[in-house]
């Protein structure tokens, strides 16, 4: 294959030449590199003819399709259509008919002529001529569709018309000015006395309650996203088995009706399940298979209890049951099914990790095999669609919690950049998905080596054959039972680091995706749930994609040590833009303490993650230099008292310097300050290590304190009584 025709079809199909990296310096993507991801795009690289042939027919396609499969506008924009037609029909009479969401309709007669012509091809010795017509329409916002009709009436084709609002939604306190602070916090490491050796939504309402009372107006989540039931302990939030449903061990099972049934506790009672019970309680990290396992049993005989009592004829429970069930559609039974497949094949000794290992009749979800197992076993698969109601009303109860404390935000939920390569959400939509590469990231600060995080890309050109149908429900379903939803890896929105299968992260290249269409539907979603949007916007980010944030009312994610002067210093909090989130740490970095006394960088030594001892002594350098302009920053606006050192070779970590740093934060002008609940407790490990899998207990580790002692604690409520005093302040600048 020749490199101009490498290059061509890359432009094409938004493959970039290059991008700048995270330290400002221009990189190049290799015509391999290009190769390869046009290999997992279905491209047959190695087959010249074969290739051209693909190419040809791509073509042909798009050009006997009359209408594009789906067009984004905003608000108040002309509705500008392009018509593709054979020529000899270009002069014909033909109607437009637009119908609306709300289902009324529209109808325009033109001849395509009478358009502006703006693209001619020959396929077959037909010419084919393209022409832009204007609709004569204000539809309104929504999801319309619109048909292109003969003049006898007969369909010729459709797409789908999206009317997206030009921001996002926005808190009436927010955009009035109020600055508010909230705790962000991974649900599973919660410790209270009551749950099962994981944070639970009884633990998160608890949290809410408690929160708000101290004046914090929100809760942000890890992602909640579904994982494998079956599969325990491939427990990353951010490797999800489906991102439009939610984690079942989340679910508190004494929270569901029939909990104090005979059949129920005695298996909760009985001696073996509560020295499991302790187990799990006492360990320092979660154990996943042993959460999982106690809660299963727990929930099975719940089930068996509650079908028998409620599910069945006209009770309100059943009717909200199969409501849910009906509204989830084809999705949620895609999941039942794949967990309820994957549960037997473990049972059967098989294997069973996800779909890719699944014997051949199961390795896709619309296989007749398939249909087959899932009439064989529609109780099974009821239990998983049962777990995903109860998880949903969970939620909503904590939501509703939020609601009562007159919470500006409430929860802020986190959407995870992708599925893994298992997952269900694959195995029901392959087409979409390229499986013979991963996303990730270039090296950059947090990862020396870039990233790759075995998360198959949706294709953006099948995305938008499928007139974007599934991004609408990821949005739509994760803005469910919230107030806020922060988007993990927001560039994903303008373009991801793809890495073809095999390969290294350092040797990807990033992939075009039709931004403006995408944040359209966002917006559009945001209003709808009237659902704040945060984008985290760290890393290799072009200016490009932060402008287009700001513009669509998206708030920024700003992280105090990243912001940063060319001479080293640390901005002022006073200077971040209002609309942005703003934090001291996130679940990728090491906490205060940590970072404080490098312990990020010790165990980064320990894991071989630095390419060398000269990297790894420069990184300590940089880390000793930041620390003491931290001090001169939090010196020199007051935020910290001379009981702290000025100089950092006399400084170690303490609570002063500690809260001290937290309530510097909350000074700023960000609308939002999201504080770890990690660092109200002084914590020193990590949640999470980047570019690590099984080398570090990622995902695992617990709070140090249980729920109820947290706020017991005279110096964290008085950490409290402060951040609120200064985000009030704040407001008032």
């Amino acid at each position: 294959m020749t490199a101009p025709f490498v290059e061509k079809l890359s432009e094409l199909r938004g493959i970039e030449s290059g991008f700048i990296d995270a330290w400002g310096e221009p990189a190049e993507v290799t015509d391999e590199t290009k190769a390869k991801l046009l290999k997992a795009m279905g491209y047959p690289v190695d087959d010249e003819t074969a290739l051209q042939q693909k190419v040809e027919q791509e073509s042909r396609q798009n050009w006997m399709r009359p209408l594009d499969p789906v067009q984004v506008n905003r608000s108040g924009e002309s509705l500008m259509v392009a018509l593709r037609l054979p020529i000899e029909l270009v002069n014909d009479d033909f109607t437009l008919a637009l119908t609306t969401e709300q289902g009324s309709t529209m109808t325009q007669t033109f001849v395509p002529a009478d358009g502006e012509l703006i693209n001619a091809t020959h396929i077959d010795e037909v010419e084919f001529q393209e022409y832009i017509l204007e609709l004569d329409a204000e539809p309104g916002l929504g999801y319309h569709e619109l048909k292109l009709k003969a003049e006898d009436g007969d369909e010729i084709a459709s797409m789908r018309l999206i009317i997206a609002p030009r921001q996002c939604f926005k808190q009436p306190e927010i955009e009035q000015g109020q600055k508010v602070w909230g705790l962000s916090v991974q649900l599973y490491c919660l410790r209270s006395e009551r749950n099962w050796g994981i944070g639970d939504f009884t633990d998160l309402k608890k949290l809410i309650a408690e929160s708000a009372q101290r004046g914090a107006h929100f809760i942000g989540l890890n992602p909640i996203h579904a994982l494998y039931p079956a599969n325990p302990d491939s427990c990353s939030p951010y490797g999800p088995s489906s991102r439009r449903w939610l984690n079942f061990v989340y679910i508190d099972p004494a929270a569901i009706e029939g909990y104090d049934s005979d059949e129920v506790q005695q298996l909760v009672k009985s001696a073996d399940f509560q020295q499991r019970l302790e187990h799990a309680r006492s360990v320092e990290y979660v154990d996943y298979e042993a959460v999982v396992s106690l809660k299963l049993e727990v929930l099975n005989r719940l089930y068996a209890y509650y079908a028998s009592q409620f599910l069945k004829g006209r009770s309100k429970q059943n009717r909200a049951f199969k409501a849910f069930v009906d509204e989830g559609g084809e999705s949620l039974d895609m999941l039942a099914t794949f967990d309820a497949l994957q549960e037997k094949l473990k049972a059967e000794g098989k294997d069973f990790w996800g779909w890719p290992v699944f014997p051949k009749e199961y390795k896709e979800y619309h296989q007749p095999a398939v249909q087959k197992f899932r009439k064989a076993n529609q109780d099974r698969i009821q239990f998983y669609l049962f777990l995903q109601w109860q998880a949903a009303l969970q939620l909503q109860q904590a939501h509703e919690t939020a609601e009562h404390h007159d919470m500006a935000i409430g929860i802020y939920r986190d959407l995870a950049v992708g599925v893994s390569e298992g997952s269900a959400e694959i195995w029901g939509n392959k087409a979409l998905y390229a499986v013979d590469a991963s996303v990730g990231a270039p090296p950059d600060i947090l990862g020396p080596l870039g990233q790759n995080w075995g998360l198959p890309p949706m294709d953006p050109v099948q995305l938008y054959n499928q007139q974007y149908q599934p991004i609408i429900d990821l949005f739509s379903s994760n803005m469910a039972s919230c107030g806020a939803l922060r988007i993990d890896h927001v560039m994903a929105l303008l373009r991801l680091w793809w890495v073809a299968k095999g390969d290294s992260a350092k040797q990807g290249g990033y992939v075009s995706y039709p931004v403006d269409d995408l944040l359209g539907i966002l917006a559009l979603e945001s209003q709808r749930h009237q659902t704040l949007v945060i984008g985290e916007d760290l890393g290799t980010v072009p200016e490009e994609i932060r402008a287009k944030l700001q513009d669509n009312g998206i708030h920024s994610y700003r992280v105090f040590f990243f912001e940063q002067a060319e001479d080293g210093g640390f901005f002022s909090p006073s200077h971040y833009p209002e609309q942005s989130m703003s934090t001291l740490t996130t679940h990728d970095m090491p906490t205060l303490i940590g970072f404080w006394h490098c312990l990020d960088l010790e165990l980064g030594k320990q894991l071989n993650m630095y390419p060398s001892d000269e990297v790894l002594a420069s990184l300590y350098q940089d880390r000793h230099e930041n620390k003491q302009r931290i001090l001169d920053t939090l010196h020199g606006h007051g935020s910290i008292s001379d009981n702290v050192g000025h100089h950092v070779d006399h400084v170690g970590m303490s609570q002063e310097l500690n809260y001290g740093m937290q309530k510097h934060m909350a000074t700023g002008s960000s609308a939002l300050l999201s504080l770890q609940l990690e660092d109200w407790l002084q914590m020193d490990k990590p949640v999470n290590i980047p570019g690590t899998s099984d080398e570090y207990p990622n995902w695992r580790r617990k709070l140090s304190r249980n729920l109820e002692d947290i706020f017991t604690d005279s110096d964290i409520n008085q950490l409290a009584e402060a951040l609120t005093q200064a985000r009030q302040q704040a407001s008032q600048q």
